[in-house]
C-alpha cells in the first residue's frame, strides 16, 4: 500500500544523525511511497533529483526551538497533516502535527550523564524526551543498550525497535590498497566529558614518556569543541602543537586520508549509543582501541578491536604502549560478513516495515 510519509531532514548536516538521514533517504525514496521532506532544498537536491515521489517543504529553523514548537508554518502543517505519518530522525517533534509520529532516539545521554549539561538544559531536553515518548507510536534506536535506557525512562510504555546505524556507503567503497601508515593516533569527537578526551590526553602523554613516538591527531576545530572545564581548556592550550594538534575542518577526502594512514584510532568514550568512528577506521584498514562501555561491547563484540577499561588512564596507557611502541601498526581487513553487518538498506527496511501498517 502506497502512503504519504513526512520526514524531517533538518538534521542532515549533523554528525551521527545526519549520517543516518543521508544513508537512509535513498532507500526511503526508492519505495513506492510519496514523501514530504522538511529541510533546505539545496541540501536535499542530491537526493531528490529526477524523482517524482517527493516534495520538499522549505523550513530551516533549528530543531529544539520554540519556533518549531509554536510557530511551525501553517502551509506546511496543512500538507503534513494530510500525510499518513510523520518520521523524525531525532527526539524533537514540531508542534501542530496530528498524524501518527515515529521517532529515532540515538541515546538518552542527558539524563544518564546530567553533568554534561546545565540544569536548565537538562530540564529542556527532558521536555522533548517526554514529548517524544508521549507522541510516538514506536521509537527506533541504534543499539540494545540505548533501547534499555529508552525503556527505562519511558517506563516501557512504547515499543522500541533496534535498527542500528552504520557508516556512509562511500567510505566502504574506498580503495585500501597501498595505505601508508604514519606515526599518528587519531581521535574523532568533541571535548564533552563523555567523549573521554581528557583520559586519552593523560594516557598519551604518559605513553610518550615510555617511548611512544606517535603524534595525536584530533579531528575537528579546536574552537568549535565545546567544554565548560576551564582547567582542561588550559591543558589543551599548553600542549605542544607539534605533538597534539587539531586538524580543523576536514573534507571527506581528507578524513579518509587521516583514518587510512593512522596507526591507530582511539575512542575513549564514557557513553555512546553506537559510536561510528571505530567502524569507519576499521573499514579503512586502521586498528581501533576503544573503551569497554556497554554500547561498544555490544556493537563491536565480533570485530577485531582492542578494549581498555573506560576512564582508566593507566590501562589506556598500557594498551597504547603495547600496541605501538616497537611494534608495526596492524592493517585491518574486515571480512565481508562484518562489512555488511550494519547497512542502510537493512536499517531503512526495518523502519519502513514498522511504520507502514
Amino acid at each position: 500500500m502506497s502512503l504519504i510519509i513526512t520526514v524531517d531532514c533538518r538534521h542532515i548536516d549533523f554528525s551521527g544523525i545526519g549520517v543516518c538521514i543521508r544513508g537512509s533517504l535513498p532507500y526511503f525514496l526508492d519505495s513506492d511511497n510519496f514523501f514530504y521532506l522538511i529541510g533546505n532544498p539545496a541540501k536535499l537536491e542530491p537526493f531528490i533529483s529526477g524523482r517524482k515521489n517527493v516534495e520538499v517543504l522549505d523550513y530551516r529553523p533549528r530543531p529544539f526551538s520554540l519556533v518549531e514548537l509554536f510557530f511551525f508554518p501553517k502551509k506546511h502543517l496543512a500538507k503534513i497533516n494530510k500525510s499518513d505519518l510523520f518520521y523524525s530522525p531525532y527526539f524533537n517533534i514540531p508542534g501542530g502535527i496530528k498524524v501518527p509520529v515515529y521517532t529515532t532516539i540515538h541515546d538518552i545521554i542527558f539524563p544518564d550523564m546530567p553533568e554534561i549539561v546545565s540544569r536548565p538544559g537538562l530540564e529542556l531536553r527532558m521536555i522533548f524526551y517526554r514529548r517524544a515518548f508521549a507522541r510516538s507510536k514506536k521509537i527506533f534506536t541504534v543499539s540494545e543498550f540505548s533501547k534499555s535506557r529508552i525503556e527505562h525512562y519511558s517506563r516501557g510504555k512504547i515499543p522500541v525497535i533496534v535498527t542500528y546505524i552504520t557508516i556512509q556507503p562511500w567510505i566502504q567503497k574506498q580503495n585500501k590498497t597501498g595505505n601508508r601508515k604514519t606515526k599518528t593516533i587519531v581521535f574523532i569527537g568533541n571535548i564533552k566529558k563523555h567523549k573521554g578526551l581528557d583520559c586519552l590526553l593523560e594516557a598519551f602523554l604518559l605513553a610518550r614518556e615510555e617511548g611512544l613516538p606517535h603524534k595525536l591527531l584530533i579531528i575537528g576545530n579546536r574552537d568549535s569543541l565545546r567544554t565548560s572545564d576551564v582547567s582542561f581548556s588550559k591543558k589543551l592550550d599548553s600542549l605542544d602543537p607539534e605533538i597534539v594538534f587539531f586538524t580543523g575542518f576536514v573534507s571527506n577526502e581528507k578524513l579518509v586520508e587521516y583514518l587510512s594512514n593512522a596507526a591507530l584510532l582511539v575512542q575513549p568514550s564514557l557513553y555512546e549509543g553506537f559510536g561510528l568512528p571505530p567502524l569507519e577506521a576499521m573499514t579503512l584498514g586502521t586498528q581501533a582501541l576503544i573503551s569497554d562501555i556497554p554500547a561498544f561491547k555490544e556493537i563491536y563484540k565480533d570485530f577485531p578491536v582492542v578494549f581498555f577499561r573506560a576512564g582508566d588512564t593507566a590501562d589506556l596507557k598500557e594498551k597504547l604502549v603495547e600496541l605501538l611502541v616497537n611494534q608495526e601498526p596492524k592493517n585491518i581487513s574486515l571480512p565481508d560478513h562484518l562489512l555488511s553487518k550494519y547497512n542502510f538498506e537493512k536499517i531503512s527496511s526495518i523502519i519502513l516495515k514498522n511504520m507502514i501498517p
